[in-house]
Formats: C-alpha cells, structure tokens, sequence
C-alpha cells in the first residue's frame, strides 16, 4: 500500500470517528482532495483507492493535469479565488466553482454559461473569520447574496463554503463552522438550496464535522506539506 492510500485511510478513519462521535453517518461526509501543487501521477493514485472528489485553486493547474485524468472517473471542483477574466477557462475544466463571492463574478458566470448553453454548480463563499486575507462573502450579506445568485438561472447553488480560521485553539476554530451552519439554516428557512457545507480541512476536520460539515477538503495531509511562496493567501492552500 502507497504511503497516499494509508493517508486516505487514515483521513477515512477520522472522518468515520468524528462522525460517529457527532451521531451523524460517516457517509453522509464527502472527502475532497485538495490537489494543488499534486503532479496527476500522485492525483491519479489517490483516485485508483475509489476516491472521486478533487478541488483545484488555480486555472493554470486545472488544464495542465486536465489530459492525464480525463479518463479517470471523478468531479474536479475550483475551490481557489476565481478571477472574472478566468471564467471562460475554468468552466472548461471544473464540474462545479465553491468560490462565488461576488455578484459580479456570478453575473458574468451568468452571462458566460448562456452564451455556452449550459449550467454549473457552485456554492458561496463565505468569509466566517473576517480576515482581509481571506475571500469570501462577508456573513452579513451572505443572504442577501445568495438570494441574488438564485435569480441566475445558469448557476445551481449547492451549498456554503469558507476557511476556518488558521488557529491552535479549536474554539475560535469551531465560531467559524457554527456561524456558516447558521447561515445555512437562515438560508434554508428562505428556502434558498443550501444543502451541502464545505468546511474543514487536514488540522480541524473533526470540529468541522462536529459542526455539520458535508464535504472536507483534505490535502496536506494526505499528499504531504506544500512549499508555499513567502506571501500567499490562505484561500490558496486548502
């Protein structure tokens, strides 16, 4: 067994035990694999253990790997910052956007996706943590947002996404998860499809999923630490 097919497994573990623990069912929690910076050798490997959820952040990497897994059954979601003038691309490539966060993007999502005569999945994001350095809808206009985006009929909202803050104390952690579960009920109440939460990533997936999370987006540790440039955002690194 591959040192990637024990990570799933124990990435597998944890989600079965947090679940359990939550008295949710294990397979109600779908497990992305956040492939930044993974060649599609390593992607390709993870995928052969029945895995079938990856999330990309950047376009240039979506269409570079886009040839060698073309033939692999899986859904490929963009979860990094998506730039208007990238849209044309990333449609091309990515089975659903978690990062719509602006009425902007999302009407020129619009427009492109009517050009092409089809639809797409996407989910909001959403800042919970307040940091500039983050992206996303800031919480308090989240509704008001999404009930702009369901007036788009080209994009089917499926769900909420954010970062939990980057921190050692799980309580602080944990406010960001709650505040978008929060979200989702006020959402769901105005009958807007908010059916799946992506939260939770390799150091707090359990809190997450304490929190009512639907999809983890895992990468670090299942394929390794990544080298990271001196200045990033932590939208990037998921």
């Amino acid at each position: 067994m591959s040192l990637i097919h024990q990570n799933i497994a124990n990435i597998r573990s944890r989600i079965k035990n947090a679940a359990e623990y939550s008295g949710r069912n294990p397979n109600d929690i779908k497990l992305l694999l956040a492939t930044k910076t993974v060649s599609a050798s390593n992607i390709i490997t993870a995928l052969k253990t029945g895995e079938t959820l990856i999330g990309e952040n950047k376009i240039q990497e979506l269409k570079d790997k886009f040839e060698e897994l073309k033939n692999i059954p899986h859904q490929t979601h963009f979860i990094g910052h998506l730039q208007t003038n990238k849209i044309k691309e990333v449609i091309k490539y990515a089975d659903c956007i978690q990062s719509v966060d602006r009425i902007g993007l999302a009407e020129k999502l619009q427009k492109r996706l009517e050009f092409e005569n089809r639809t797409l999945d996407v989910f909001i994001q959403v800042n919970t943590s307040y940091e500039q350095s983050k992206f996303g809808i800031s919480p308090e206009n989240a509704l008001t947002f999404a009930q702009h985006i369901i007036q788009l009929d080209r994009l089917n909202i499926k769900g909420l996404m954010t970062i939990g803050l980057f921190s050692a104390e799980t309580e602080k952690v944990r406010k960001c998860f709650q505040l978008l579960k929060n979200i989702q009920l006020q959402m769901l109440e105005k009958d807007l499809p908010v059916y799946e939460l992506s939260m939770g990533m390799s150091n707090d997936l359990e809190t997450a999923i304490e929190e009512g999370s639907t999809i983890i987006r895992i990468g670090t540790a299942i394929f390794g630490k990544r080298k990271f440039p001196d200045t990033y955002y932590w939208n990037d690194y998921k």
